[in-house]
């Protein structure tokens, strides 16, 4: 359009100049027309080249998407932890290098890996928490059911029960095998129990046992127990002498009376009442067991 436009203006003043004007005009509207061409040129060659660029970067930000994307499935998924960081790790400084050849600052993207990798470690440290809580609640459930079997005959006939209190393994033996009311000595039949169980426990190395004395709220008051808390500290002395005497380690056990305050059952009713009446032997927990388990970022 501005070719023409040139040309109707040369047309229209060739009647009002000279030979030599008209030669100047033309040869203007030479350099006029290379220099709209020119133009036209660098335009098209400009769209070309931003329209290029505007791709490698489109492609450089569908890649970063892509990088975040593998990165939250390595974090979901604790197995493939390592193999996802490396990935990352890689396609972010390839990104890296498209970026600083389009001219853009990749420090923002290197940052984001930084911070990416912090939290892929942090996911690291407590899939390892948790690792070890589930070996040492494995651990506890064997042994709880190794010790059920090796049980299972003084179980069947009542003279014992097995159980698990606050993640603890805990034997418990009725005061009536055990003890005459308000006595501390054990009765013949206690004795044959408690062999029995001297005999497991000795087989369980290197681990401790507290011996716990329990009443029912039913009071006692004389001149050697003043209280169910002697009562039942008492009770819980003799019966760490007997293990002793059967051959477990004086260092492996230690003796607690609890009196009536740690029911197991109301002591409303009789039979609440006879489950209280008990002595624990319960089995300590190795300080390794006690594994912190993190609640979350």
């Amino acid at each position: 359009m501005k070719t023409a436009h040139l040309g109707w203006l040369l047309v229209a003043t060739m009647g009002c100049v000279s030979q030599g004007q008209y030669d100047t005009l033309a040869q203007d509207r030479d350099r006029l027309q290379r220099k709209v061409h020119e133009d036209q040129d660098n335009i098209d060659r400009d769209s070309n080249e931003l329209a290029h660029l505007r791709s490698e970067v489109s492609r450089a930000e569908a890649g970063r998407r892509e990088c975040d994307q593998r990165l939250a499935l390595a974090l979901a998924d604790g197995t493939r932890l390592q193999r996802g960081l490396d990935e990352a790790t890689a396609q972010n400084a390839q990104l890296g290098e498209e970026l600083r050849k389009l001219g853009k600052n990749a420090e923002g993207l290197l940052a984001e890996r930084g911070t990416l990798s912090t939290t892929l470690a942090d996911a690291r440290s407590r899939l390892e928490e948790l690792r070890k809580a589930q070996a040492a609640a494995d651990a506890r459930l064997a042994l709880f059911r190794d010790m059920v079997r090796k049980f299972q005959k003084m179980i069947d006939a009542g003279e014992l029960r097995v159980a698990l209190r606050d993640g603890r393994m805990v034997l418990q033996l009725s005061d009536d095998v055990l003890f005459d009311t308000g006595r501390t000595v054990i009765k013949p039949d206690g004795q044959v129990a408690l062999r029995e169980i001297a005999a497991v426990l000795s087989g369980i190395p290197d681990r401790h046992f507290q011996v716990a004395g329990h009443t029912d709220n039913v009071p006692i008051n004389n001149a050697r127990f003043p209280s169910n808390w002697e009562l039942s500290t008492g009770r819980a002395l003799e019966v760490v002498h007997f293990l002793i005497a059967q051959g477990l380690v004086p260092t492996s056990l230690s003796a607690a009376g609890y009196g009536e305050f740690d029911p197991v059952a109301p002591n409303g009713e009789a039979e609440g009442r006879a489950r209280n009446r008990r002595t624990e032997i319960t089995l300590q927990p190795e300080i390794d067991e006690f594994v912190a388990v993190p609640s979350g970022p």
